[in-house]
């Protein structure tokens, strides 16, 4: 079924019916209720293809989200998700590219065809040429994370360096005074990857003003990385009583390592890190972390890019999230007993 058609059972021409559709140019009350009452009959729905072609919109968005590694890890499948989700309630279609620099051909595809309206960026770096690109170009686009100069760009980030801070505070506090840090894996460090290196500044900074000793560590996205990093951790230095990560993916391999070595948690060690709620949920004892909102960051970025489509003059908007942390079962004093189970926020410095 075509416009074709639907022009033929409604006895009007082709143009009309493309005008009642697109309202692009004035149809009469009793031509579009005609055409309408054909339509209804037919059960037609228009082609997204033509219909991109006649209104100039394609009702879809691009998610350009490569995986960090040979895998997405949890925390990144719960922003695809709240994506989706959140194009989903404003009537758009969600097209994943897993594009990781400016010259990817799935990247290119996506601004050269004409696939999307828009496009969401995830997995920044403090330097990135996908954002560099998109601004030459004007194409429409928001950044989930932010470059090192994110001055007149569109972008909701994590702010990293002030939530391990807070992570170093809470220990420091306890009387945590040798603490280690599980950063991302090498890679992402050396591509510049936003997040890790300011959790890293972060970190290094707020250890700094208490005067702890620390050790940092970069560590792989998974378990077995995770054992192999904390086994490292108390080889290094066997005092060391607690650790701040940003690696959900090593998570569980780091508790596994500390019962191996005897170490129980949190009597004998506390672990406290940047981490998504249901997998800082999921690990035994509970982990007290700053929750990554990772719903409320797709919902955010997917408004700001619909205001950007809707109104193209519009000034940079951003959101830059802090959330406390959600303090749980993975830390106490040292030599001491754990908090309760029950979540209770505490804001970072």
């Amino acid at each position: 079924m075509n416009i074709g058609e639907i022009a033929k059972r409604a006895g009007v021409s082709r143009s009309t019916v493309s005008y009642a559709l697109s309202g692009k140019r004035p149809v009469s009350d009793e031509t579009r209720e005609k055409i309408q009452r054909v339509i209804d009959d037919l059960g037609y729905r228009p082609n997204a293809s033509a219909r991109a072609l006649a209104n100039g919109r394609t009702s879809t968005i691009g998610l350009v989200f490569p995986p960090a590694g040979n895998h997405y890890t949890g925390m990144q499948l719960d922003f695809i998700g709240s994506v989706v989700e959140a194009a989903a309630a404003h009537d758009y279609d969600v097209l994943l590219s897993p594009s990781g620099v400016d010259s990817d051909r799935s990247f290119q595809r996506l601004l050269g065809e004409r696939r999307v309206d828009g496009a969401i960026l995830m997995e920044i770096r403090l330097q990135d040429d996908r954002v560099d690109h998109l601004a030459e170009l004007d194409f429409p686009s928001v950044t989930i994370g932010r470059t090192a100069k994110p001055e007149g760009t569109w972008w909701v980030g994590l702010d990293h360096t002030a939530l391990a801070a807070a992570c170093v505070h809470h220990l420091a506090d306890l009387g945590h005074r040798r603490v280690a840090f599980v950063n991302r894996p090498e890679q992402l460090l050396r591509a510049g990857y936003e997040s890790a290196h300011r959790g890293l500044d972060g970190f290094t900074k707020a250890a700094a003003e208490r005067g702890l000793t620390v050790r940092t560590y970069r560590c792989g996205d998974d378990p077995a990385s995770g054992q192999a990093c904390l086994e490292q951790i108390l080889h290094d230095d066997p005092a060391t009583t607690a650790l701040v990560t940003l690696n959900e993916a090593a998570l569980g391999g780091l508790y596994r390592g500390l019962a191996h070595a005897g170490r129980h948690v949190p009597r004998d060690f506390s672990v406290t890190g940047v981490v998504a709620s249901r997998w800082a949920q999921t690990v035994t004892p509970q982990l007290t972390a700053a929750d990554v909102p990772a719903e409320e960051m797709g919902r955010r970025a997917v408004d700001l890019l619909i205001e950007r489509l809707d109104h193209p003059g519009a000034a940079p908007r951003h959101h830059l999230l802090a959330p406390p942390i959600s303090l749980r079962a993975s830390t106490g004093p040292v030599g001491g007993a754990s908090f309760a189970e029950a979540p209770t926020p505490v804001s970072p410095s």
